[in-house]
């Protein structure tokens, strides 16, 4: 089955409440639960506290500030950077208010660990910020802990219908392709690619159908990642460094300035 039809099954079956787990059969899942122990066990975890990067960006610049609200796991919190500045976050914020020329005021409610089932408290909490936009950073804890890929696209797509309800525009990062984590032995690795690319596909189905826009991390950043992986890989060869969290906040600028209207003419309406 190709990956597209492979994705808008999953797709399918979170919108109709099946399990999804015949998408990808009972043995490739038992796989996927043996690599998932493995990676854990060899990437570890720690109690190390992670910068917030809640704040004011673009200083200077003209107001009404842009209110984002950031959701999602580590890879939206910058788990392994030491400071404000290393952070998506702030990456983010800077970004939007130096294209736009507006001041910003970015929110973090991601945390570290976070799974899709986890945006619906997240969502709560941004949804008294009254956010002009929402980007939201979800998958790869799903795939390391075997979630099954329809409950986690139900979770996600259940937290996009939330936010463009209540008229907040929608940026979703797909999930990372984890089959450029070395710490995942092969043949495992490419288990967690495919499981992985899968996952980020039936993501940009449901967040699309629920109204929002996604960024293909996996498809975008993967080969980068891959091929300087000492330069943008933290420590732990798991997390993005402080150079890949750059990396990955530049790519979601773009589409989140086009969410608010501020974008190119010919992105304002998402493919």
């Amino acid at each position: 089955m190709g990956r597209a039809a492979a994705a808008r099954r999953l797709a399918a079956a979170a919108a109709y409440g099946g399990g999804g787990l015949s998408v990808l059969g009972a043995s490739f899942y038992g796989l996927l639960r043996a690599e998932a122990t493995l990676a854990r066990r060899t990437i570890g975890t720690t109690d190390t506290r992670v910068p917030d990067s809640t704040g004011w960006y673009g200083r200077g610049r003209p107001g009404p500030a842009i209110k984002i609200a950031l959701l999602g796991d580590s890879s939206a919190s910058g788990y392994g950077v030491g400071t404000v500045e290393e952070t998506p976050g702030a990456w983010l914020g800077s970004g939007v208010a130096e294209r736009a020329d507006r001041r910003v005021h970015l929110r973090e409610f991601a945390v570290v660990g976070a799974q899709s089932s986890h945006l619906a408290i997240q969502v709560d909490a941004a949804l008294l910020l009254d956010p002009d936009v929402a980007v939201i950073l979800i998958g790869a804890n799903d795939v390391t802990h075997s979630v099954l890929p329809a409950a986690s696209v139900r979770h996600l797509s259940e937290a996009v219908r939330r936010l463009r309800e209540a008229d907040v525009a929608v940026v979703v990062g797909t999930c990372p392709d984890l089959g450029t984590i070395s710490p995942i032995p092969i043949p495992l690795r490419q288990v967690a690619r495919v499981w992985s690319r899968r996952l980020a596909a039936a993501q940009t189905i449901a967040t699309v159908e629920a109204g929002g826009r996604t960024v293909s991390l996996g498809s975008i950043l993967g080969p980068e990642f891959a091929a300087a992986p000492a330069l943008l890989f933290g420590p732990d060869q798991f997390h993005p460094s402080a150079a890949g969290y750059e990396a990955l906040a530049r790519l979601l600028v773009p589409s989140v300035l086009s969410a608010l209207g501020m974008g190119e003419a010919e992105e304002d309406t998402p493919r």
